[in-house]
């Protein structure tokens, strides 16, 4: 069951990374709906380079998971294998709880664009994949 969790996981996780490429370098479809915002204004405007690293995270986050499963290449450090999974675990998890503002579960603003999507997508995408990747890191090899 390990192996096939890891993979999905993984794969959701490029997809994210390539979607992040995608935006820094100006593939603009659907980012009117990405960021949180306050009277109809984005709370922050990312640039490529914040974007970019967002992508690296999460395809590191692919590599850490598909390692930890014992698929694939070891191209990280076997020692930061486990204790970033359990990293990229909390994030997630936390992500989807939110700041009880803007962003999760427990937000108080829900009537914008992001808010609609946050609460349909990306809070419960952020909750499975951080349960998801406690579990291969629980789980282990």
């Amino acid at each position: 069951m390990q192996a096939p969790l890891a993979a999905l996981i993984a794969v959701v996780f490029c997809l994210l990374s390539l979607l992040h490429i995608g935006w820094a370098v100006g593939f603009r479809a659907g980012t009117w709906q990405v960021l949180p915002e306050r009277d109809g204004a984005p709370l922050f405007q990312p640039g490529p380079l914040s974007t970019l690293a967002v992508a690296a995270l999460l395809f590191v986050a692919a590599l850490l998971v598909t390692q930890r499963a014992g698929l694939g290449r070891e191209l990280l450090p076997a020692a930061l294998v486990e204790p970033g999974c359990w990293t990229v675990s909390v994030a997630l998890v936390a992500r989807a709880i939110g700041e009880f503002r803007y962003v999760g579960f427990f937000k108080r603003v829900r009537q914008t664009a992001f808010a609609r999507m946050d609460t349909r997508l990306y809070s419960p995408l952020a909750f499975l994949l951080g349960v998801g990747t406690g579990m291969v890191a629980l789980l282990g090899p």
